[in-house]
C-alpha cells in the first residue's frame, strides 16, 4: 500500500512541476532554432545570432564553453557566444572575458550601467541577455535573447538539461526574469 501511495505522489509531483514550470525547466527542447532576418540587425546582432544558431546545431559539452571547467555552464555561454561576437564581456573579479556565474554576470551589466530590472517597460532587443532567479534548487539561470514578437521574446541558453536550447519567455508574466542586460553600443 505505501509503494501505490508513493507512486501517487511521485506522479501527482511530477505533474505539478511539468504543468507549472516555464518550459526552460523542461528536458526537452521546445522548438527549433527560429528563421532571424539578420539583415535588419547590427552586425554585432547578426554574429550574435550566427553563433547562437551554430552552438545550437553543433550542442558542444559545456566544458567547451568554460575553459575546460566543470561548473554550471550558463554563464559561460553567454560570455563565450559575447566573446566571439566581438562583444567581450569583463569579469568584475578577475578581468578575464569568462564571467562563470549568474550573479557576477549581472554585476558586470550594472557595473557597465547596462541592466534594467524587469519591470521598468523595457523591451529588450537581440542580443540582449535575460537574467533569470528563481530561488531555491531552480536557481540563477540565463539566455540570450534572439527575436522579440510583442512582449514574448525568443532566447537561447546553455546549460539546459546539459544542452543548448531554445525557449519563449513573456518576460513581464515570468516571475524568475530579474532583468536584461543589454547588448549596449
Amino acid at each position: 500500500m505505501w509503494l501505490v501511495t508513493l507512486v501517487a505522489v511521485l506522479a501527482v509531483a511530477a505533474g505539478g512541476v511539468l504543468w507549472f514550470a516555464p518550459s526552460r525547466y523542461l528536458p526537452w527542447d521546445t522548438t527549433s532554432f527560429p528563421e532571424v532576418d539578420v539583415t535588419a540587425l547590427s552586425p554585432t546582432q547578426a554574429q550574435i545570432v550566427q553563433l547562437l544558431e551554430t552552438a545550437h546545431t553543433d550542442q558542444h559539452a559545456g566544458t567547451y564553453y568554460s575553459g575546460g571547467i566543470d561548473e554550471p555552464w550558463c554563464a559561460d555561454f553567454v560570455s563565450w557566444i559575447m566573446r566571439g561576437a566581438g562583444h567581450p564581456l569583463t569579469n568584475p573579479n578577475s578581468g578575464d572575458w569568462r564571467i562563470p556565474g549568474v550573479y557576477t554576470l549581472q554585476e558586470y551589466y550594472e557595473s557597465k550601467g547596462l541592466f534594467t530590472p524587469v519591470g521598468r517597460g523595457y523591451r529588450p532587443v537581440v542580443g540582449d541577455v535575460v537574467l533569470y532567479d528563481r530561488g531555491g534548487w531552480i536557481g540563477q539561470h540565463t539566455n540570450i535573447v534572439v527575436a522579440v514578437h510583442g512582449d514574448t521574446a525568443t532566447t537561447v541558453g546553455g546549460n539546459e538539461a546539459g544542452r543548448i536550447r531554445v525557449h519563449t519567455v513573456t518576460w513581464d508574466r515570468d516571475d524568475g526574469v530579474v532583468g536584461f542586460g543589454r547588448l549596449g553600443n
